[in-house]
């Protein structure tokens, strides 16, 4: 993917969550879809519309209006992480830090969940970093010798009957990169006179989700960019208001 518009419209939290769950799970509907990610279905509807606007998702057969089911267009979506285009650049950098949050979510929820597992899926999981002395050349290696890996297994998601007993859906979260060299202002790029502050969203992208009425108020209150903490929070406040609706 690499149209700036595309980009931008995909780095949106519910969106990631929205394409996330139809690959995972099949076709849903925007009702179905809203159950299982605790959105409104207006939410849902009006952020499939969009997915569908650029070429993520499409309509799937059978159902009408709301009730028509939709699904992923692409088992995976890729971006550059390199473009001579600002625009494709930037649009490109919200969409990481979009997934980088929903990455966060998803190993916070692992984490909170993790002592419902049997003692063998608790011990075969896990979150670990080494830090290497590497050319780019070798990261790049290293990263192509990941996907050799990690081919084998992926016919597994349309052959069901490829799947061992006992296998389930897992997701492995891969990242690599240059450590930032540290200087006495702070890192290498971080704005003078703000030492230590997180950059919020891009321009474009605050006003974006401030013309997206269904996210309005939890934009406005800064979901999209709170701590760890604070989303693991917000996901148990969201779901005890579920149980008592």
């Amino acid at each position: 993917m690499t149209d700036a518009r595309a980009l931008r419209a995909y780095a949106h939290p519910t969106r990631m969550r929205l394409v996330g769950l139809l690959r995972a799970q099949g076709p849903r509907t925007a009702t179905q879809a809203a159950d299982l990610i605790n959105e409104s279905v207006a939410s849902c509807s009006y952020h499939l519309r969009m997915l569908a606007k650029y070429g993520l998702v499409e309509t799937a057969a059978g159902g009408r209006g709301r009730e028509k089911p939709w699904r992923a267009t692409a088992r995976l979506t890729q971006w550059p992480t390199h473009s001579p285009e600002p625009a494709v650049a930037e649009a490109a950098e919200a969409v990481e830090l979009a997934a980088v949050e929903r990455y966060s979510e998803l190993l916070s929820a692992a984490i909170e969940t993790r002592r419902s597992l049997s003692r063998d899926w608790q011990e075969a999981g896990g979150i670990s970093d080494v830090l290497l002395y590497l050319t780019a050349g070798e990261l790049s290696a290293i990263q192509q010798q990941i996907d050799a890996l990690l081919r084998p297994f992926e016919a597994r998601e349309t052959r069901p009957d490829s799947r061992p007993p006992g296998a389930r859906l897992v997701q492995v979260i891969r990242a690599g990169f240059p450590v930032p060299r540290v200087t006495a202002s702070g890192p290498a790029g971080q704005r003078r006179g703000q030492p230590g502050r997180r950059a919020g969203p891009p321009t474009w992208q605050r006003q974006g989700m401030e013309q997206c009425r269904p996210h309005r108020r939890r934009t406005a209150a800064g979901r999209a960019w709170a701590t760890p903490q604070e989303r693991s929070r917000q996901r148990r406040t969201r779901q005890q208001r579920a149980r008592q609706q």
